[in-house]
């Protein structure tokens, strides 16, 4: 057995927080082009089950991050700010 790792604060976060609704990875991924051009470009909130996820899955949440910085200008925005309106959205 190797030496012990220690997991940060958000690491932490990430596997304890509460991911009801239930989403899958792959139905997030469905989801996330609309989910992702719903919230910059209007004042909608996230569909919980979709935000949850995020808030749980680092992989998926890593995806829309990485789709609101690359749709970012269609919304007149920097890609560091759709981001941080994602992170806001996810609760992250």
């Amino acid at each position: 057995m190797t030496g012990h790792v220690s997991l940060s604060r958000e690491a932490v976060a990430r596997l304890t927080a509460n991911t009801e609704p239930w989403l899958s990875c792959d139905d997030c991924f469905d989801q996330v082009d609309a989910a992702v051009e719903a919230l910059l470009g209007s004042t909608v909130p996230l569909a919980e089950g979709f935000r949850a996820h995020l808030l749980g899955c680092a992989a998926c949440h890593e995806e829309a991050q990485s789709l609101a910085a690359l749709v970012a200008e269609h919304h007149d925005l920097t890609a560091a700010d759709a981001v941080a309106r994602l992170d806001a959205a996810v609760g992250a």
